[in-house]
């Protein structure tokens, strides 16, 4: 059964950039579709990225050109690299999957069913 485990968030001043992670186990990711999504408190969970198991690549379009995702299928690890960071990117940080049958592919896979525990970004002076 896919397990994920997100890192690499903290605290970043403004204009400052991180590189999250999503470890998986328990199965090996390559044959998934692997999201990244953040929520602010109070507010709903929102997808900013996603690369399919061919490694196509799509991104929130508020976001384009600040992130950067990523697979290395032999860590079993997709990276998020985000730039120029912001206040407003402060948020908990998910990678995602959905292990059912389109779960390849980041147009045609559904709601994701398996979560990593979240990894938390603060943006700050």
């Amino acid at each position: 059964q896919l397990q994920l485990v997100e890192s690499g968030g903290g605290l970043v001043p403004p204009g400052g950039s991180l590189r999250l992670s999503c470890v998986a186990s328990g199965s090996s990711l390559a044959a998934y579709a692997i999201g990244w999504f953040r929520q602010v408190p109070g507010k709903v969970r929102e997808g900013i990225s996603c690369i399919s198991s061919d490694g196509s690549t799509a991104y929130h379009d508020d976001l384009k050109g600040r992130l950067t995702i990523s697979r290395d299928n032999a860590k079993n690890t997709v990276y998020l690299e985000m730039r120029s960071l912001n206040p407003e990117d402060t948020a908990v940080y998910y990678c995602a999957a959905d292990t059912g049958p389109n779960g390849g592919d980041c147009e045609q896979q559904g709601h994701p069913d398996t979560w990593g525990q979240g990894t938390l970004v603060t943006v700050s002076l």
